[in-house]
């Protein structure tokens, strides 16, 4: 299973290095690029969710073509 975590900066080296302790857990850092495009994505797949219960109103295609 993967998981992803979002930590406050101060506190990272701590969690990597406990989870690093344990033998059946890998770590891999994100590079803030990667970690951005995961964020918007999330945002993307939410807002798909709430349209298709009608708690928000989807875009007209032409909207989103602009935007791009």
């Amino acid at each position: 299973m993967k998981v992803l975590l979002e930590v406050k900066d101060n506190k990272a080296d701590f969690l990597l290095e406990l989870l690093n302790s344990f033998s059946f857990v890998k770590t891999k850092p994100l590079s803030t690029h990667k970690a951005q495009v995961l964020g918007e994505l999330k945002e993307a797949v939410d807002n798909m969710n709430l349209v298709k219960v009608g708690k928000l109103k989807p875009k007209p295609a032409r909207v989103l073509f602009v935007e791009l």
